[in-house]
């Protein structure tokens, strides 16, 4: 029915994190460390899953996937460092009005401090800036892997196999990504909400595909049914229920939170995206657990 597998759910990680890396990083607003992060971690997720696959139940075409995938995320990094000097656009315009405001705030009240000093952080507008597009090469070869594991992992319904395992690896990438840029807001706090909102609202979508695959026979239903036995009187399904519907509650708690002015809004958002990456790993996880009995 499905498979709880250390090397695929490695590998969906980092293509689902890998892929609304980018869908952050085209927007050209957040910093670029922010990539630096989230291409090192999950480069580092694809090299586990590589490891673990060759060691535990190898799936030859999930772990070449993995290891391009690394490659390809390892590559997306040093362009990304060498092109660090140009910085990305919306961040070079945040900077720049800044420092317009201090000029006129300077202007206004005739003094040439403010009484706080900090080392402004300066761009070069010629300098090529890091292309995007490239953040899609490493989860588009993931992809291909987490089919091969999608069909090794079937028992009898490979579309549905695939389908359970491309869609988890959007909603683990969806919500840890939007964990992780929570806190990026603690270094470049000027930052438009825009960002973090859409990864929210991706998250929300990606739900209801995640939930109504896990309930698609043979599946959580079943285990509510009697027809699938978890081992625990049903115990694990009613978890697996409250993984899932508190994962969307707190989807829409975080957005409701992100509607407030003030700055610790976003900070109150992030706590709650780590509850929700919690009850998302549950729903994930606890499903592959019982139906892989």
């Amino acid at each position: 029915m499905i498979r709880l597998d250390a090397a695929t759910v490695l590998l969906q990680w980092a293509a689902g994190g890998l892929l609304f890396l980018w869908v952050t990083t085209r927007r050209r607003e957040v910093g670029i460390g922010y990539g630096w992060l989230l291409r090192g971690t999950n480069l580092l997720l694809a090299v586990g899953a590589v490891v673990v696959g060759v060691l535990f139940e190898p799936v030859p075409v999930r772990e070449v996937a993995a290891a391009l995938t690394a490659v390809a995320a390892g590559a997306a990094l040093v362009v990304s460092v060498q092109r660090r000097r140009a910085g990305v656009a919306g961040q070079r315009a945040e900077a720049a009005r800044k420092q317009e405001r201090v000029a006129a705030m300077v202007n206004v009240s005739g003094y040439e401090a403010t009484g706080i000093e900090r080392d402004e952080q300066t761009f070069d507008g010629d300098a090529p800036e890091f292309p995007p597009a490239l953040d899609l090469i490493a989860p588009a070869i993931a992809i291909v892997g987490l089919i091969a594991a999608g069909i090794d992992a079937a028992d009898g319904n490979a579309l549905l196999a695939v389908a359970r395992t491309l869609v988890g690896a959007a909603f683990l990438g969806a919500i840890t990504d939007a964990m992780l840029l929570g806190h990026w807001y603690l270094v470049q706090p000027g930052m438009a909400r825009g960002p973090l909102l859409e990864l929210v609202r991706l998250v929300m979508w990606v739900w209801p595909a995640e939930v109504a695959l896990l309930l698609v026979p043979t599946g959580m239903a079943s285990v509510w049914s009697g027809a699938v036995d978890d081992g625990y009187g049903g115990t694990l399904g009613w978890m697996w229920g409250a993984c899932a519907g508190g994962t969307i509650v707190l989807a829409f708690v975080t957005r409701a939170a992100l509607r407030e002015r003030y700055y610790s809004a976003v900070m109150a958002a992030t706590g709650l995206l780590y509850l929700a990456i919690l009850t998302a790993f549950g729903t994930d996880l606890v499903a592959r657990a019982v139906l892989a009995g």
